[in-house]
């Protein structure tokens, strides 16, 4: 990742662990902004997403964050526990299912 946009991630981090979920938001599409191919990011803006209550839109950029991960399992695995999230709150309890088998049932 580059470096502009790994201090972005840090400091998106901190603005979502201290409640920040809008500044951690805008700070993350910046980062996006910088490396819009890294699934770390969007799986980072997914859990801000989820954190605002915007549920659909948290399992959508989850699904764009799979789409770029690649062979990094624990952002895989991390994003099929927000799509299943994302599915159970939707009422789509199958689809949920189906999320937390892919991320292993945890």
């Amino acid at each position: 990742m580059a470096p502009a946009a790994d201090s972005l991630a840090r400091q998106a981090e901190q603005q979502r662990q201290t409640g920040d979920y809008a500044g951690a938001a805008a700070t993350l599409e910046r980062s996006l902004r910088i490396a819009p191919r890294e699934p770390y990011l969007w799986n980072r803006l997914a859990r801000v997403r989820m954190e605002q209550g915007q549920v659909s839109q948290a399992g959508q950029l989850a699904t764009r964050s799979n789409d770029f991960a690649g062979k990094q399992p624990n952002v895989k695995q991390d994003n099929w526990r927000i799509i299943a999230e994302s599915k159970r709150r939707a009422g789509d309890t199958a689809g949920a299912t189906e999320a937390e088998r892919k991320a292993g049932g945890n």
